[in-house]
């Protein structure tokens, strides 16, 4: 990240920030998406560092045990202060005491919060939550170029395991082929726990990949994401292994056909200035009218989240019933149309798009 995207990105923040002129971001024993969002820091634990934010500066508060890393991968100005002792702790309290400052409360645990409103003796905090994540909603290129990055490794990534399929093969095993597969294709790592479901337990959309073993005719349904330089993908597909005939078959065709047509309706849908509820509705009637109503109430889901630094980035109500969101340009998210019929199996086809001037673009 550049300077100039830093000066955005401070921007951006406090533009929803009430007024307020500092900010603090606080990392536990993980680090806070908004922590990875202000310094663009690529590995590393930084456990317990904090980010004091003003309108035209960062300054990384860290340990010795991250500050060398830090060193070495901020070259944008953000200053960095070696917590080595007491008294460059004190310069911290000394910066905040007796002021506002704003908190990213979604993510700060309740016994922290207290700590840290003691220790630093501030006169009060402000959830900032929500300017993080309007901030974080319309992505920059290099974000988008990243997250196009991460969805072609696991695109060939689900492609490799398609074709390694067997009889007999268990969906934990298909599993692991994927997520071994993606760091010699170069990712950092899975973005969530891959899914991989087999037969009938493709009706169940969250499923734990188990000891199901595969059968020729079966539904398969993969849905996995990589975390590539800090941003994510989300990609799914449903294929049917084998040949088959019979009615069956037809008809798990026809399931994956329809889920197929609803997600490019929702995606032709897709434009700058539409609301965010408009695609999931066309999605949604598309499959509950098909073939005279047969699919009727089997998405059960919302048609999409964001994406980027967390594989669901922000709010979850993006492309939702009820969302009122205005699309704009550079928002990213993913569209994923499904149909679960309990006992029989069920398809889902997810693909993560970026919303432009001309409609919706495919990464």
């Amino acid at each position: 990240m550049d300077k100039k995207t830093l000066r955005i990105r401070l921007g951006r923040v406090f533009s929803g920030a009430g007024g307020l002129k500092q900010i603090i971001i606080t990392n536990t024993n993980s680090a806070d998406p908004n922590f990875i969002y202000m310094t663009d820091l690529v590995g590393g634990l930084f456990e317990w560092s904090v980010l004091l934010i003003t309108r035209t500066e960062v300054t990384l508060f860290t340990s010795p045990l991250e500050y060398e890393l830090a060193r070495e991968q901020l070259k944008n100005g953000i200053k960095i202060v070696n917590l080595d002792s007491k008294k460059k702790m004190d310069l911290l309290i000394r910066s905040v005491k007796g002021r506002k400052v704003g908190i990213n409360s979604s993510f700060v645990p309740y016994s922290t919060y207290i700590h840290l409103k003691k220790r630093l003796k501030v006169k009060g905090f402000v959830d900032v939550s929500e300017a993080f994540e309007l901030a974080r909603q319309v992505k920059g290129p290099d974000e988008l170029n990243r997250i196009a990055a991460a969805n072609k490794i696991t695109k060939k990534a689900i492609a490799l395991v398609q074709r390694k399929l067997r009889v007999g093969m268990t969906e934990r095993e298909a599993a692991a082929e994927f997520d071994t597969t993606i760091l010699k294709l170069g990712a950092d790592g899975v973005s969530f726990p891959s899914i991989v479901c087999f037969g009938k337990n493709a009706a169940l959309p969250h499923h734990g990949p188990d000891d199901t073993r595969l059968k020729r005719g079966d539904f398969v349904l993969i849905d996995v994401g990589v975390k590539l330089h800090n941003y994510c993908s989300d990609v799914t597909r449903t294929i049917i292994f084998g040949k088959s005939q019979g009615k069956d078959y037809k008809r798990k065709l026809e399931l994956l056909n329809t889920v197929k047509e609803a997600q490019k309706a929702a995606i032709e849908s897709i434009k700058e200035g539409g609301k965010g509820e408009a695609p999931h509705v066309i999605a949604e009637n598309y499959i509950n009218s098909a073939f005279d109503g047969r699919y009727k109430g089997t998405f059960i889901h919302s048609l999409g989240h964001s994406i980027g630094i967390e594989v669901h980035d922000g709010s979850g109500r993006f492309l939702s019933p009820g969302s009122r969101l205005v699309l704009k340009s550079g928002m990213v998210s993913s569209v994923e149309p499904g149909i679960y019929v309990p006992g029989f199996g069920g398809a889902r086809f997810e693909d993560d798009i970026v919303v432009t001037k001309g409609g919706a673009r495919i990464l």
